[in-house]
Protein backbone atom coordinates (compact mmCIF):
# COMPACT_ATOMS: atom_id res chain seq x y z
CA UNK A 1 0.00 0.00 0.00
CA UNK A 2 1.37 3.44 -0.91
CA UNK A 3 1.61 6.37 1.44
CA UNK A 4 -1.62 8.40 1.43
CA UNK A 5 0.05 11.64 0.27
CA UNK A 6 2.73 10.14 -1.97
CA UNK A 7 1.18 11.58 -5.13
CA UNK A 8 1.51 15.08 -3.70
CA UNK A 9 4.97 14.56 -2.22
CA UNK A 10 6.43 12.94 -5.34
CA UNK A 11 4.81 14.94 -8.15
CA UNK A 12 7.17 17.00 -10.26
CA UNK A 13 7.16 18.59 -13.67
CA UNK A 14 9.06 17.20 -16.63
CA UNK A 15 10.59 20.03 -18.68
CA UNK A 16 8.77 20.42 -22.00
CA UNK A 17 12.02 19.85 -23.92
CA UNK A 18 12.23 16.42 -22.27
CA UNK A 19 8.76 15.28 -23.34
CA UNK A 20 8.47 13.02 -26.37
CA UNK A 21 6.11 10.60 -28.03
CA UNK A 22 3.78 9.13 -27.27
CA UNK A 23 1.30 11.68 -26.06
CA UNK A 24 -1.52 10.46 -23.87
CA UNK A 25 -3.86 8.43 -26.06
CA UNK A 26 -7.47 9.49 -26.62
CA UNK A 27 -8.85 7.36 -23.78
CA UNK A 28 -6.15 8.40 -21.30
CA UNK A 29 -6.67 12.07 -22.11
CA UNK A 30 -10.44 11.79 -21.80
CA UNK A 31 -10.18 10.03 -18.42
CA UNK A 32 -7.56 12.52 -17.20
CA UNK A 33 -9.60 15.56 -18.21
CA UNK A 34 -12.84 14.16 -16.79
CA UNK A 35 -11.07 13.82 -13.45
CA UNK A 36 -9.22 17.15 -13.73
CA UNK A 37 -12.35 19.24 -14.14
CA UNK A 38 -13.63 18.17 -10.71
CA UNK A 39 -12.56 21.40 -9.04
CA UNK A 40 -13.95 23.91 -6.53
CA UNK A 41 -16.26 26.14 -8.56
CA UNK A 42 -18.19 28.78 -6.65
CA UNK A 43 -21.49 29.44 -8.37
CA UNK A 44 -21.03 26.44 -10.66
CA UNK A 45 -19.81 28.80 -13.39
CA UNK A 46 -17.38 26.36 -15.08
CA UNK A 47 -15.04 29.30 -15.79
CA UNK A 48 -12.59 27.39 -17.98
CA UNK A 49 -12.14 25.56 -21.24
CA UNK A 50 -9.32 23.72 -22.99
CA UNK A 51 -7.80 23.97 -26.46
CA UNK A 52 -5.70 21.09 -27.84
CA UNK A 53 -2.55 21.82 -29.84
CA UNK A 54 -1.30 18.71 -31.60
CA UNK A 55 0.56 17.70 -34.74
CA UNK A 56 0.74 20.18 -37.63
CA UNK A 57 -1.61 22.61 -35.87
CA UNK A 58 0.82 22.80 -32.94
CA UNK A 59 3.70 23.52 -35.32
CA UNK A 60 1.73 26.22 -37.14
CA UNK A 61 0.77 27.79 -33.81
CA UNK A 62 4.47 28.10 -32.93
CA UNK A 63 5.23 29.74 -36.27
CA UNK A 64 2.42 32.26 -35.81
CA UNK A 65 3.49 33.01 -32.23
CA UNK A 66 7.03 33.64 -33.52
CA UNK A 67 5.58 36.06 -36.10
CA UNK A 68 3.82 37.92 -33.29
CA UNK A 69 7.05 38.00 -31.27
CA UNK A 70 8.86 39.50 -34.28
CA UNK A 71 6.18 42.21 -34.64
CA UNK A 72 6.38 42.95 -30.91
CA UNK A 73 10.17 43.23 -31.04
CA UNK A 74 11.52 43.95 -34.54
CA UNK A 75 15.09 43.75 -33.18
CA UNK A 76 14.65 40.22 -31.78
CA UNK A 77 17.57 38.01 -32.73
CA UNK A 78 17.07 35.09 -35.06
CA UNK A 79 18.07 32.75 -32.21
CA UNK A 80 15.27 34.10 -29.99
CA UNK A 81 12.78 33.92 -32.87
CA UNK A 82 13.80 30.33 -33.48
CA UNK A 83 13.23 29.59 -29.79
CA UNK A 84 9.72 31.08 -30.04
CA UNK A 85 9.04 29.14 -33.24
CA UNK A 86 9.93 25.82 -31.59
CA UNK A 87 8.61 26.44 -28.07
CA UNK A 88 5.52 24.26 -28.67
CA UNK A 89 7.21 21.52 -30.71
CA UNK A 90 8.90 19.38 -28.06
CA UNK A 91 5.95 17.82 -26.25
CA UNK A 92 3.58 15.91 -28.53
CA UNK A 93 0.54 17.55 -26.92
CA UNK A 94 -0.01 21.03 -25.54
CA UNK A 95 -3.25 21.90 -23.77
CA UNK A 96 -4.13 25.58 -23.57
CA UNK A 97 -6.14 26.15 -20.40
CA UNK A 98 -8.37 29.20 -20.75
CA UNK A 99 -10.17 31.02 -17.94
CA UNK A 100 -13.62 32.19 -19.01
CA UNK A 101 -14.59 34.95 -16.62
CA UNK A 102 -18.28 35.59 -16.05
CA UNK A 103 -18.15 39.34 -15.54
CA UNK A 104 -21.81 39.46 -14.45
CA UNK A 105 -21.38 36.93 -11.65
CA UNK A 106 -21.07 37.91 -8.01
CA UNK A 107 -18.15 35.44 -7.84
CA UNK A 108 -14.98 37.57 -8.09
CA UNK A 109 -12.80 37.12 -11.18
CA UNK A 110 -9.88 35.95 -9.03
CA UNK A 111 -11.95 33.02 -7.73
CA UNK A 112 -12.87 32.08 -11.28
CA UNK A 113 -9.19 32.24 -12.30
CA UNK A 114 -8.27 30.08 -9.33
CA UNK A 115 -10.85 27.50 -10.41
CA UNK A 116 -9.13 27.34 -13.80
CA UNK A 117 -5.77 27.08 -12.01
CA UNK A 118 -7.11 24.12 -10.04
CA UNK A 119 -7.88 22.39 -13.36
CA UNK A 120 -4.24 22.91 -14.37
CA UNK A 121 -2.98 21.48 -11.09
CA UNK A 122 -5.33 18.50 -11.37
CA UNK A 123 -4.04 17.82 -14.89
CA UNK A 124 -0.47 17.84 -13.57
CA UNK A 125 -1.36 15.54 -10.65
CA UNK A 126 -3.37 13.16 -12.80
CA UNK A 127 -0.72 13.04 -15.51
CA UNK A 128 1.97 12.23 -12.95
CA UNK A 129 -0.17 9.45 -11.49
CA UNK A 130 -0.63 7.99 -14.99
CA UNK A 131 3.10 8.18 -15.76
CA UNK A 132 2.60 11.01 -18.24
CA UNK A 133 5.11 13.84 -18.15
CA UNK A 134 3.69 17.34 -17.97
CA UNK A 135 4.79 20.93 -17.44
CA UNK A 136 2.67 24.05 -16.83
CA UNK A 137 4.16 27.02 -18.68
CA UNK A 138 2.96 30.52 -19.45
CA UNK A 139 5.48 33.04 -20.76
CA UNK A 140 4.71 36.25 -22.61
CA UNK A 141 2.35 34.51 -25.07
CA UNK A 142 -0.13 33.76 -22.28
CA UNK A 143 -0.63 37.51 -21.76
CA UNK A 144 -0.39 38.83 -25.32
CA UNK A 145 -3.51 40.23 -27.00
CA UNK A 146 -2.41 39.06 -30.46
CA UNK A 147 -1.91 35.50 -29.21
CA UNK A 148 -5.35 35.68 -27.56
CA UNK A 149 -6.78 36.70 -30.95
CA UNK A 150 -4.88 33.84 -32.62
CA UNK A 151 -6.50 31.43 -30.13
CA UNK A 152 -9.88 33.09 -30.83
CA UNK A 153 -10.36 34.01 -27.19
CA UNK A 154 -13.30 36.21 -26.26
CA UNK A 155 -12.85 39.50 -24.39
CA UNK A 156 -13.64 37.76 -21.07
CA UNK A 157 -11.11 34.95 -21.62
CA UNK A 158 -7.43 34.61 -20.80
CA UNK A 159 -4.77 31.93 -21.02
CA UNK A 160 -4.01 30.42 -17.63
CA UNK A 161 -1.55 27.77 -18.78
CA UNK A 162 0.09 26.02 -21.68
CA UNK A 163 0.33 22.46 -20.35
CA UNK A 164 2.92 20.46 -22.30
CA UNK A 165 2.38 16.71 -22.13
CA UNK A 166 4.12 13.57 -23.34
CA UNK A 167 6.37 10.72 -22.31
CA UNK A 168 9.33 11.72 -20.13
CA UNK A 169 12.60 11.15 -22.00
CA UNK A 170 14.72 11.43 -18.84
CA UNK A 171 14.40 10.78 -15.12
CA UNK A 172 13.77 14.20 -13.63
CA UNK A 173 15.51 14.85 -10.34
CA UNK A 174 13.40 16.54 -7.70
CA UNK A 175 14.21 20.16 -6.98
CA UNK A 176 14.66 21.73 -3.57
CA UNK A 177 11.33 22.48 -1.94
CA UNK A 178 10.59 25.27 0.54
CA UNK A 179 10.58 24.48 4.25
CA UNK A 180 7.07 24.49 5.68
CA UNK A 181 8.31 26.21 8.85
CA UNK A 182 9.08 29.30 6.71
CA UNK A 183 5.60 29.35 5.21
CA UNK A 184 3.22 28.65 8.09
CA UNK A 185 2.42 31.08 10.87
CA UNK A 186 -0.27 31.31 13.48
CA UNK A 187 -2.35 34.46 13.64
CA UNK A 188 -2.79 35.95 17.06
CA UNK A 189 -5.12 38.87 17.85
Amino acid sequence: MSEPLSLLTQRHSTPSRQLGEPAPDKDQLKALLKAAIRVPDHGKLVPFRLIKLKGKSKLRFGELVADIAARNDPDMSEAKLDKERHRYTFAPLVLVLVACIDTHSKVPAIEQQLTAGCVAQNILLGAFELGIGAQWLTGWAAYDASVAKLLQLKANEQVIAFIHMGTPQIDVPDRDRPALKNLLSTWKP
